[in-house]
């Protein structure tokens, strides 16, 4: 039976990428993803066969994975941090069910993850993860989870906070948040991680309604017991108080 992996290769660099998701991607044939990705791994693996679509063609890429793995091709789908989390995943398998394909999916480390780092330790406590990206999910309901993870207390990863089209999407989010939490609230923004140019900011939720962030930013809006701790974001689970 042929074999298609699918992998989460965390932010890009080699280093950030799990030692299984090394492994699968050395004994693929071909590795498929959006050119942005496939330009991560291609200096760690020059010699594969690449093959990529643009934006908004992901069922068109998962249909070229599955039929270069019937035609008996070892294939790899990358998807930048895991590919379960707003990644590929999920349409590989739809693509790949009834058809003679074994499909294996290989954990990634998500931007929540490997942003939380960068910052210190936002996310010690229960979280949510939500992108404002409305490509594919209406910015209703968008706003409707917003909401309850804010009235929850959540600390919150927000992905995908910003875009040309959609320039005020982390104002509105912020607006949502000011509805439960306090102003002071500790936030941080990470941009860029593990790649070059890698920056971050701690700030409070006020402060994070009015910043400018983009596609590359992961947004992190803390709880009501979240503090900064020397420079760094820090979500406390009560350890101190057992």
């Amino acid at each position: 039976m042929s074999k298609l992996y699918v992998i989460g290769i965390g932010p890009g660099g080699q280093e950030f990428m799990t030692l299984q998701a090394m492994q699968a991607l050395k004994e693929s044939d071909v590795i498929i993803g959006y050119p942005v990705y496939t330009d991560l791994v291609k200096p760690i693996f020059p010699d594969k066969e690449y093959l990529s679509t643009p934006m908004k063609q992901e069922v068109e890429r998962c249909r070229m994975a599955v039929e270069a793995a019937c035609a008996g091709k070892t294939v790899a789908m990358i998807s930048s941090g895991d590919a379960g989390v707003y990644g590929m995943a999920g349409p590989v398998l739809e693509e790949a069910e009834g058809k003679d394909v074994e499909v294996e999916v290989v954990a990634g480390v998500t931007a929540a993850l490997s942003g939380g780092a960068v910052l210190g330790a936002p996310l010690t406590h229960d979280f949510a993860v939500i992108s404002l990206s409305d490509l594919l999910t209406p910015w209703e309901k968008i706003e409707k989870r917003l909401d309850a993870a804010a009235a929850a207390d959540f600390c919150i990863a927000l992905y995908n906070p910003s875009s040309h089209k959609r320039a005020d999407y982390l104002q509105k989010a912020s607006d949502i948040m000011l509805r439960y939490k306090d102003p002071e609230t500790i936030c941080g923004t990470v941009r860029n991680i593990g790649r070059e140019g890698q920056s971050c900011e701690i700030m409070t939720l006020q402060e994070l309604r009015d910043t400018k962030v983009d596609m590359f930013t992961t947004v992190f809006i803390g709880n009501s017991q979240t503090k900064k701790l020397d420079g760094r974001m820090v979500t406390p689970r009560g350890y101190k108080h057992e």
